[in-house]
């Protein structure tokens, strides 16, 4: 997909305050930390479009960007180590949960994970919630420019594995950094913006 536009449209934590114009949605979620936001600026070619941290917690709001002036990527706030006070953990949590079972707008969930690191309990917690709420879900691996050849070789197999999945699922292998596998999943996500359009 050729990027026309691409702009930060709205922040919020509740449902009445989500854009309400139908446009079809792709959502971003992962541990704090993964790399969401990064991930964001490499698909719509904007550094600083999504505001990036080396502060775990940045994002604490559902965050919604326009693409194309036709969908949204909503990037989603992360969960994990973040260091904020419960309270605020908790009000995220709420949030997180209400969009994810109840958006109807929502075609497909990318789950990313640090693929340096094994997937933590949190990581299965947030698969089975999605595969409760019936969403379609696609597995990225963030940050693989910092792993081996061998390591990258044998990323996607062990991830399957860990989570449970089918032997043929997909899973992207992905580096913000370098671009590497952002084409590869540009032609899945253009594939469901397609289909859902």
């Amino acid at each position: 997909m050729r990027i026309t536009q691409a702009e930060y449209v709205k922040s919020a934590m509740h449902t009445a305050d989500f854009p309400s114009d139908g446009r079809v949605e792709i959502a971003f979620v992962g541990r704090s930390n993964v790399g969401k936001s990064s991930l964001l600026n490499a698909l719509l070619g904007k550094k600083g479009l999504a505001k990036t941290s080396g502060t775990p917690g940045k994002t604490r709001t559902l965050n919604f960007f326009s693409v194309n002036n036709k969908y949204y990527f909503v990037d989603l706030p992360g969960y994990g180590f973040a260091k904020v006070p419960l309270k605020v953990k908790d009000e995220w949590g709420m949030a997180l949960i209400e969009y994810l079972q109840s958006r109807r707008t929502l075609e497909l969930v990318v789950l990313l994970l640090d693929g340096r690191r094994e997937p933590s309990g949190l990581d299965l917690e947030m698969l089975e919630l999605l595969d409760e709420a019936r969403r379609p879900v696609l597995v990225v691996a963030t940050k693989v420019d910092k792993l081996k050849q061998g390591e990258r070789a044998k990323l996607s197999k062990g991830l399957r594995s860990a989570l449970g999945l089918a032997a043929d699922a997909e899973v992207v292998a992905v580096s913000a950094e370098t671009g590497s596998g952002i084409k590869d999943l540009w032609e899945i996500l253009d594939d469901v913006l397609t289909k859902s359009t």
